[in-house]
């Protein structure tokens, strides 16, 4: 066997490892958490408020809705942001000010959690609680961090998207008396459409599976939210904080709760897929 067949082989069994990983947690989860979803069924366990796990009540419904709540606050927050900053970087900078502005913006992404966390439990909570009302602990400020976080996943691949349309394009449209704007609205963005898409459904899942941070800063009431200044706890949050004590169908509950979130995020990752090969 000569040595680049054996290298193949020794690379194909790596990437074989690291799907069988996957597998393993998938199998594992849907192990722990399916039978009391079975149990309790599945229209109860996810329509119902009602989250008792001591007194045999397992209902969800106002975990999704606030997961699901904190994800579009984050999205409204983000995406403009994102986008705007992908547009100036992307089509009206200097390459040098991109070259060092790209690399920059990425490294938000490596700041952990808990340090955002922090920054929104020292500055932002106080600045709600004190000029717009509430505990401060709340989903708008769960909204506002989760919408920083997803940034440099929302410019990092639009800018990427917008990058990657032909120089013919733009040079088309303004040899056809169109101003640079017009150039980028009407023609580089909706060339670009699909790698924008697919950036904010990354940033999408993101916001949807993050948890350190919205502990610090949600409030973790266990409630449908009726106002932006309710405090809040998504099904990442509730994972969190109950399993370490979790034990019998409580910890089943938890299980079950991450298959609910592993199937949103799965949703969501093959919709970017679908929407990108469409393209």
């Amino acid at each position: 066997m000569g040595q680049g067949k054996f290298i193949e082989r020794v690379l194909f069994l790596l990437a074989l490892s690291a799907i069988s990983s996957l597998v393993l947690i998938t199998v594992f989860i849907f192990m722990e958490g399916l039978p009391l979803i079975l149990q309790t069924g599945l229209k109860d366990f996810i329509l119902s408020s009602h989250w008792a796990p001591t007194k045999g009540h397992f209902g969800i419904a106002a975990m999704i809705v606030s997961s699901l709540l904190v994800t579009l606050g984050a999205l409204v927050i983000g995406v403009p942001l994102g986008l705007a900053c992908a547009i100036v970087l992307a089509e009206f900078s200097h390459e040098r000010v991109k070259t060092i502005l790209k690399p920059t913006l990425e490294l938000l992404a490596g700041i952990p959690s808990v340090v955002y966390g922090f920054l929104g439990v020292i500055w932002l909570v106080p600045l709600i609680r004190n000029y717009l009302g509430g505990p401060g602990l709340s989903l708008l400020a769960a909204s506002l961090i989760l919408g920083i976080m997803i940034l440099p996943t929302v410019i990092s691949i639009s800018i990427d998207a917008l990058t990657a349309v032909p120089a013919l394009y733009r040079e088309g449209s303004i040899a056809l008396g169109a101003t640079q704007w017009q150039t980028v609205r009407r023609v580089v963005l909706p060339a670009a459409s699909s790698g924008i898409i697919t950036a904010i459904i990354l940033g999408m899942g993101r916001a949807v599976g993050e948890t350190m941070a919205v502990i610090m800063v949600a409030g973790n009431a266990l409630q449908l939210p009726t106002s932006i200044l309710d405090p809040v706890r998504t099904l990442t949050s509730n994972i969190a904080l109950e399993l370490g004590y979790a034990s019998g169908r409580h910890r089943e509950a938890l299980f079950a709760t991450g298959i609910v979130l592993f199937v949103i995020i799965m949703i969501l990752n093959f919709s970017a897929t679908v929407l990108t090969r469409r393209r």
